[in-house]
């Protein structure tokens, strides 16, 4: 459904793209410092004419090529001429923000008003509903969820979008707000009666009204996969129908999409069924005995089922659920327990006439049953099982620190390739003779191997354009020149047209690659040692003002405890504070060291000499132990591919360019890059690396780190 007509009278026509981008132009006589970039018009162009032929596009954008405004105005461009509503999809919802409180507002000063909505997933938003029957009929546990409710009821009465970020001194950690989310699993939808008023509808409104919708890849894809489940049904999902979607950073697309078509359950779902039945059929002064019964007994036969599941060699991290027939055989008194306790609150909550609230618990739990049989019980040849444990929020920074390399996901955790033939055993369904503290909370886990066909089924032929962007998607060809071909086998993108923008840096002036000549391999004893040294050597140059990232919490760790009594620099460490607060500290501490892992290695931007060195451990592989990785590398090898080439570099590769992408973000900029692993010169696969990367100037000597710092 397009967006709403307005009159031609309150239509403003949008310039051309010419008009907007060319020297003494729209753009040019703004008050943003004007800087003539042919990559930016080129990009524009491309996108205008995809939109025109409906194609397919994926672009890669070097870093200061400008690509948000290259994408907005063709964008808004087709949605006003065409009276169509196009999403705008990014990675994160900073860089969500951006677009909506910078980006557009800059826009809307040069172009007049825009009819652009921004959206973030449900649970972001409180649920009157919810909050009312709280309010009537308090659950509450500790001063704390007691001072919090306060301050939710206080601004639910002021607030107009209902959204908690405006709630600024409410803990992300708090307990409370998951009792009062806006998520699906209770929504009662037109039948509720606070419909009208509610937060969802009210976006939802404005998002029809709109000509771009701006969201987040977590909500796009968990709204596709929703109305993919409901099979078009028309209420189903959250965003509007729309002619075209972009995707900026769509290097992440594959990993967002892979969890938002699985299945995942926890024993924190039970729970949440369990209370918020229980907190809405009381308010409502409609629940019974049984239904009491039956959520106590709902509890307890979760926490027996979960509590039976395989534990691998740690408490924490992901094991892959193999074994799950011998587990059934052994344990699936403990499974058939647990789908019948949500068969019996099913039954329960039939019974109840004329509430409202039925329904929708009662269609959680069926969903709660089927999730779990599928999980147990399905065949599925393209979906990996697979179990998690996570430390709940109380004892996260002692499991942390507990934590071994193995029990990370690959998106946290990037190490050293191994043959498969040489991995592990895997775990069986035995069990310890313990049982894991209940601070631990688990994760029963189904994951797509393969999202190519999903992709090309529910995305690329739904859309007639679908425009992926990134400064990192592409990696070396056979003949050394930038391909999209991993990109595209792995969404499963059909005939797409295809743009590399080079970015507008001066590289070989602007940034010094450091390959140190003599480090042994990751692997041998003496290269944490040797790593200190070098990393030492290279900040007393540098006085600090680096980013040091690392390819595991250990490495992080052991190298930052090594450096600590050597360096006179302050050392942040990732952990110790969350991380927008290490990031604000680092850039007003002079001289800031900061140690970090993946989360740190994308979506960073600090310009300026306070970051002037990015020191990179090893070359970023996936852990090839991770049941997602390893599903995916035997489904290659089936396939008589090699999954070493066409999986485990290309991933490095990007992984390797967006970490050192962090140290050049605007033409005045310098600084030195250092990777201490030797393969990326040692290795024929190295190759790949070097020149898939910008075409930095390249040494191994540190006489000349000195010299780059004295000019």
């Amino acid at each position: 459904m397009p967006p709403a007509v307005q009159s031609e009278e309150a239509i403003q026509r949008l310039p051309t793209l010419h008009d907007f981008f060319s020297p003494g132009g729209i753009l040019a006589k703004s008050s943003l410092a004007f800087e003539q970039r042919p990559g930016q018009y080129l990009m524009a162009r491309t996108i205008e004419q995809a939109f025109a032929d409906r194609r397919h596009l994926i672009v890669e954008a070097g870093t200061g090529t400008g690509k948000t405004l290259a994408y907005l105005l063709p964008a808004l461009r087709r949605a006003r001429e065409n009276n169509q509503r196009i999403i705008i999809s990014t990675g994160t919802k900073n860089l969500q923000e951006q677009l909506y409180f910078k980006d557009i507002p800059f826009l809307e000063s040069l172009l007049g008003p825009l009819r652009v909505c921004y959206m973030k997933g449900r649970a972001n938003y409180v649920c009157k509903h919810k909050l009312f029957a709280l309010r009537d009929n308090p659950l509450l546990h500790g001063l704390d969820e007691i001072s919090h409710f306060h301050s939710i009821l206080n601004w639910e009465k002021k607030t107009a979008t209902g959204d908690r970020a405006e709630i600024a001194d409410l803990p992300e950690s708090s307990a409370l707000w998951h009792k009062l989310d806006a998520r699906s699993e209770v929504c009662l939808g037109q039948s509720c009666p606070d419909w009208e008023q509610c937060y969802i509808t009210s976006m939802r409104r404005k998002a029809m009204e709109s000509e771009i919708v701006i969201v987040n890849h977590h909500l796009f894809f968990a709204d596709l996969n929703i109305k993919q489940q409901a099979a078009g049904a028309p209420d189903a999902g959250i965003l509007p129908e729309a002619a075209a979607v972009i995707f900026d950073e769509a290097h992440e697309l594959e990993d967002v999409a892979s969890q938002y078509f699985g299945i995942a359950l926890s024993n924190a779902r039970f729970d949440e069924l369990a209370r918020d039945t229980e907190m809405l059929l009381r308010a409502k002064k409609v629940s019974t005995a049984a239904i009491e019964s039956a959520t106590n007994s709902l509890r307890e036969r979760s926490r027996m089922f979960f509590g039976s599941l395989p534990v691998g060699p740690s408490h924490l991290g992901r094991l892959e659920f193999i074994d799950r027939q011998d587990f059934l055989e052994a344990r699936g008194d403990a499974y058939i327990a647990a789908s019948n306790a949500l068969q019996r609150l099913e039954s329960e909550l039939d019974h109840l006439r004329d509430v409202d609230e039925a329904p929708g618990l009662r269609k959680r739990a069926a969903d709660i049953r089927n999730h779990l049989k599928f999980l147990l019980e399905s065949t599925d040849p393209n979906t990996v099982f697979w179990i998690e444990r996570r430390a709940t929020s109380g004892l996260r920074t002692t499991a942390r620190n507990n934590r071994g390399p193995s029990t990370l996901s690959p998106l946290t955790q990037i190490g050293t390739p191994t043959d498969v033939s040489s991995r592990p055993e895997r775990s069986g369904v035995e069990r310890p003779a313990f049982d894991p503290p209940q601070s631990f909370s688990t994760h029963l886990q189904a994951t797509p191997i393969d999202v190519s066909q999903l992709l090309a089924d529910t995305l690329f032929a739904t859309y007639p354009s679908v425009i992926l962007t990134s400064a990192t998607l592409t990696v070396a060809g056979p003949n050394a020149e930038p391909s999209f071909d991993h990109l595209t086998k792995r969404l499963g993108v059909p005939f797409p047209k295809t743009l590399v923008v080079p970015s507008l840096f001066d590289y070989p002036r602007q940034a010094l690659l450091y390959l140190p000549a003599t480090m042994p391999e990751p692997r041998h004893p003496d290269f944490l040692p040797q790593a200190t040294e070098k990393i030492r050597r290279v900040l007393e140059i540098t006085r600090g003002r680096a980013f040091c990232l690392f390819t595991s919490h250990a490495q992080m760790r052991e190298l930052h405890d090594r450096l600590l009594s050597q360096l006179p620099y302050p050392l942040l460490m990732q952990g110790s504070a969350p991380r927008h607060v290490l990031l604000q500290q680092f850039r007003e501490t002079p001289n800031a060291v900061l140690f970090g892992t993946s989360s740190f290695w994308q979506g960073i931007d600090v310009q300026g000499e306070q970051l002037s060195c990015v020191i990179i451990d090893k070359l970023p592989f996936a852990v090839p132990s991770d049941p997602i990785m390893r599903a995916r590398t035997e489904a290659i090898a089936a396939a008589g591919g090699n999954a070493f080439n066409d999986l485990q570099v290309p991933q490095a590769v990007i992984a390797l360019k967006q970490g050192f992408g962090r140290l050049i973000r605007s033409l005045s900029d310098r600084g030195v890059l250092m990777l201490l692993d030797p393969r990326i010169r040692t290795t024929r696969y190295g190759k790949t690396f070097l020149e898939s990367l910008p075409p930095y100037r390249r040494t191994d000597d540190i006489a000349e780190v000195e010299r780059f710092f004295e000019t």
